[in-house]
């Protein structure tokens, strides 16, 4: 059993990949903002690469427990019984405390071996605050939550390639499904691939809002769809779309929606979703950069390659 003794700004219970599946039934997947260092964690404990463990923003975190456990993420101070202990790595113990991540970075993520064995809802265990669903009471954590935690199934194992975290970020992404030339221009294009963007400070699991640019688009308004040239009409959205609206390009995270009537000039891979993760609402930046399908299948072969799943 877990104990919660602080849970910081928002600590939730996530797994991977969340509700995959369900976007026609309006279910973004929830899941982790950073799968990178979700997964990682959950290999070093040796969990299965579906168990439940815990995103925490920011840090000042601790929680009580009996097992293994392993931080990865963001940088932070990290103590297991009052001894400070690595990130990255398996430790066991009864206390742990996670400092505050001043940067670059924005979230940690803690597995436990056994992961957290919370019931599944429409097959995930991952919170999803805004329809109050999954993990624990479909919220974020408090102070005295209890978590039940499984039978360990496996043996920890070393994670030696570890990412590198920046203020200055690079997203691979395909364009479109709304993109050059019957939305956007090829100037408008180029801009988007080309410049740096900032991340606006009201950023969350939703979506990231990015500052710097303005677009000329191919025509003079949305038609039926609306007076802007940014309106359609409603259609789906994929996750890691960049929609435009007006001039403010927003990234749809992994609790974004999954329908609406504005342009999506570009998709982030899903190689470099795990970088929204890390994030931060003040100082960091985005470049994007055009990557073909073949190509973003490949990245993610890669990736998976490097968790060794």
């Amino acid at each position: 059993m877990i104990e919660i003794l602080e849970a910081g700004i928002q600590t939730t219970v996530q797994d991977y990949p969340g509700r995959r599946g369900l976007l026609a039934k309006g279910f973004f997947p929830a899941g982790p903002m950073d799968h990178l260092a979700f997964r990682a964690a959950n290999l070093i404990v040796g969990n299965p690469p579906d168990a439940a463990g815990l995103e925490v923003t920011l840090g000042d975190f601790a929680m009580r427990f009996d097992g293994v456990v392993a931080v990865c993420g963001a940088e932070a101070p990290v103590t297991l019984d009052g001894r400070e202990v690595t990130m990255w790595e398996a430790h066991e113990g009864r206390e742990l405390r996670v400092g505050a991540a001043r940067g670059p970075g924005f979230r940690l993520y803690v597995a436990v071996a056994g992961g957290i064995d919370v019931p599944p809802v429409l097959g995930s265990r991952a919170t999803y605050t805004m329809g109050a669903l999954g993990g624990h009471e479909g919220r974020a954590l408090v102070a005295g939550d209890q978590l039940p935690v499984g039978a360990v199934r496996g043996e920890s194992r070393p994670f030696t390639v570890r990412p590198e975290y920046t203020r200055d970020w690079e997203m691979r992404a395909m364009r479109g499904p709304q993109s050059a030339p019957d939305f956007l221009t090829e100037a408008d294009m180029e801009m988007l691939f080309s410049r740096s963007w900032s991340v606006n400070p009201n950023s969350n699991r939703t979506g990231i809002r990015l500052e710097g640019g303005t677009f000329g688009w191919a025509r003079r308004s949305g038609g039926i769809a609306g007076g802007h040239p940014s309106n359609i009409l409603d259609n789906g959205y994929p996750v890691g779309a960049v929609n435009i609206n007006g001039d403010l390009p927003v990234i749809l995270c992994v609790d974004g929606p999954t329908a609406g009537g504005f342009v999506v000039a570009a998709t982030v891979v899903h190689a470099d979703l795990w970088k929204l993760g890390q994030l931060r609402p003040v100082g960091d930046a985005v470049r994007f950069r055009e990557v073909a399908i073949d190509q973003a299948i490949e990245l993610d072969r890669a990736l998976d390659a490097g968790l060794a799943l």
